[in-house]
């Protein structure tokens, strides 16, 4: 049975790793890019799941698989390919700052325990001596998830195009899809055909998997799912040592400002949310990426001393007038999914949507 997804972000590449472990199936992915563009190339893959305030229903679910999945995931990985992933195991940690209410948080404490996963609230002096690099007077505390994650976006997502060809998926980069043609094959079910500018490729599934491309695509499939651009923005800044204590490396937020170690005395400081104009373009706005980088010195002024080293963009798919992500199958089209729109949260549930797409396969299959 063949299976053609359109799009190699990471949760392109996570659904064609986990269709490669089904037996029977046949996959191709295409891009018109090479691997871990666009929005997974611009992602701090910071992975907040249980420090999130999502605590039921389908929103903390997939959370908590792709959580689970990422502990067996990453080692799988490295063994199968060869190359190391930079993953983040030493937890989030996220101040709280004057006028915040902490009442919500030892609510989400308790929950979180009676799920089985610990969340520790902080006082200002047990963030000073843990974390001494957060020197800030409107910083009154912390709230420190132990078993949430920080995973490098692009390094993730190679890894798993490598380990999927190494199952035998094929994968077409630098193909653009011109349209989709489909046709009647038995009963309701259908073929289609997707016209690319290296011909025509037939399939008895289709996933679109294309980030900010899906809509078009979806479209001549006469489908309606509004995905639109939100503008980030990010850098990385260099220390000549490691903040705080070097054995002890969380990533820090505060006020949507992520510090994300990410080796030595390297950082990645971000993201600005830029909305577009009635235009539908977003220029970068360089001031609002000083104002994150200044957020961040407030909360470690020993960043002030660090070397922006690179900065980088991208365009988050943000559905409309829907819940963030988009997952599903078409109506009145059985074998054609649809998994986008997953906004600032592509790389967090990248595993949870392969694990959706792929029981949604074997269901019909």
């Amino acid at each position: 049975m063949k299976v053609l997804i359109v799009g190699c972000g990471v949760v392109g590449a996570a659904i064609a790793y986990e269709l490669s472990q089904v037996k029977g199936l046949n996959i191709t992915v295409v891009d018109r890019q090479p691997p871990a563009q666009a929005s997974t190339g611009a992602a701090l893959g910071v992975l907040m799941g249980i420090i999130s305030q999502k605590v039921k229903g389908n929103a903390w679910r997939m959370r908590q698989t792709s959580l689970e999945r990422y502990e067996t995931l990453v080692p799988e990985l490295e063994a199968l390919t060869g190359r190391q992933i930079l993953f983040n195991r030493q937890g989030i940690l996220r101040l709280c700052l004057l006028g915040d209410n902490t009442a919500e948080w030892e609510k989400l404490q308790e929950i979180r325990h009676s799920q089985g996963f610990p969340l520790e609230i902080w006082d200002a002096v047990k963030l000073k001596q843990l974390c001494p690099q957060v020197n800030n007077d409107k910083a009154i505390g912390a709230v420190y998830s132990p078993r949430d994650r920080q995973i490098d976006p692009t390094a993730l997502t190679l890894a798993l195009v490598d380990a999927a060809r190494h199952h035998g998926v094929m994968f077409k980069f630098g193909v653009d899809v011109l349209g989709i043609e489909s046709f009647e094959r038995r009963g309701d079910e259908r073929d289609y055909h997707l016209e690319t500018t290296e011909g025509t490729i037939p399939c008895d599934w289709l996933v679109i998997a294309a980030g900010l491309g899906s809509s078009p695509l979806l479209v001549q499939l006469k489908q309606a799912v509004d995905i639109r651009p939100v503008l980030g923005q990010a850098l990385q800044v260099r220390l000549t040592s490691t903040l705080g204590n070097p054995n002890f490396q969380p990533v820090i937020t505060g006020d949507d400002v992520h510090i994300v170690p990410v080796g030595g005395g390297d950082y990645w400081i971000g993201a600005t949310v830029e909305f577009p104009t009635d235009s539908q373009e977003i220029a970068p706005d360089k001031e609002l990426l000083e104002s994150v980088r200044q957020q961040a010195i407030a909360f470690c002024p020993e960043l002030a001393l660090a070397t922006v080293t690179r900065t980088w963009s991208g365009l988050r798919p943000r559905p409309e007038g829907r819940p963030a992500p988009a997952i599903g199958q078409l109506p009145g089209c059985e074998r054609v999914l649809y998994a986008t729109g997953h906004y600032r949260n592509g790389v967090l549930l990248a595993p949870a949507t392969a694990c959706a797409i792929r029981e949604m396969i074997e269901k019909t299959k």
